[in-house]
C-alpha cells in the first residue's frame, strides 16, 4: 500500500495485489485497517480512527482506491460513485489481440455467488445486469496486448468477465480463462487513474497509480 493523495477528507491509495480492501472470511488483515493504522501513527490520534469505504477493488487487482477520512466526505462519496460521477481508467495486459483495437463492449452479466464469478451474454438473462465498457490498445509486445479500459458501469468482475467473453481474458486471471496464474497470484488488471470534483472542497482531483513492480508491466508504462 502506497499513499497517492491525502487531505483531510480524502486519502487515496495504490493498493497491491493481494490486499483486500474490507474484511472477509479469509480473516486476513483489510487494506482499511492499514490505512487506519497509518493515520494513527501519522496524525498521533488517539481513539478510534475513522474510516470510510467507498469502493472495492478485487483482492488480485491492483491500483487507485479511495477512502473517505470524514463523516461529511463518505456520503458524498458513495453518491458520486453511485451517480458515476468519478471516472475511473483501468489498464489490462492480454495475450490476445481483440479484433478491433478500440470498441465498446455490452453484454448482460449473471453474478454467481457460489463460484464468485459472473458470466456475459449477448442477450438479456433472468437476474442480469447491463455492463459497458470502452476498451482501447494503447500498447504491444511480441506476447502481450496493453488494453486501456473506461466503465460505464460497475459490475462484478465486469473487466475480467468481458474481456475473457471476446476472447481476451487478463494474464493471470485463471478464473476468467487465462493458461497460467501470475507468480504473485494477481492478474494483471490495475486501476490506473482517478478523477472526481473533491467532495468539500469541489476541486478537481485526478491521481495517477504507478504500476506493480514487474518486468512486463514496467515495460509497458515506459512505452506509453
Amino acid at each position: 500500500m502506497t499513499v497517492l493523495y491525502e487531505d483531510n477528507h480524502i486519502i487515496i491509495v495504490n493498493k497491491s495485489v493481494s490486499e483486500i480492501v474490507q474484511g472477509d472470511k479469509t480473516g486476513d488483515r483489510p487494506l482499511s485497517e492499514i490505512v487506519k493504522d497509518y493515520i494513527k501513527e501519522k496524525y498521533n490520534k488517539p481513539g478510534n480512527v475513522f474510516l470510510g469505504v467507498t469502493h472495492r477493488l478485487d483482492r488480485p487487482t491492483s491500483g487507485i482506491v479511495v477512502f473517505a477520512r470524514t463523516s461529511k466526505a463518505l456520503p458524498r462519496l458513495n453518491e458520486m460513485f453511485k451517480n458515476k460521477e468519478v471516472s475511473k481508467t483501468y489498464w489490462a495486459v492480454v495475450k490476445n489481440r481483440p479484433k478491433q483495437d478500440e470498441g465498446a463492449l455490452k453484454h448482460y452479466l449473471v453474478r454467481n455467488e457460489k463460484q464468485n464469478k459472473s458470466y456475459a451474454y449477448d442477450v438479456e438473462k433472468p437476474n442480469s445486469k447491463l455492463a459497458i465498457l470502452h476498451y482501447k490498445l494503447i500498447a504491444h509486445s511480441d506476447k502481450y496486448n496493453l488494453l486501456e479500459v473506461d466503465l460505464e458501469t460497475g459490475r462484478h468482475h465486469q473487466i475480467r468477465c468481458q474481456l475473457s467473453k471476446i476472447g481476451c481474458p487478463i494474464k493471470g486471471d485463471l478464473k476468467y480463462g487465462a493458461e497460467r496464474s501470475n507468480p504473485d497470484g494477481g492478474i494483471n488488471l490495475h486501476a490506473r487513474k482517478i478523477s472526481f470534483i473533491h467532495p468539500v472542497s469541489k476541486e478537481k482531483i485526478e491521481v495517477v497509480a504507478p504500476v506493480p513492480e514487474d518486468n512486463l508491466w514496467k515495460a509497458f508504462e515506459k512505452t506509453v
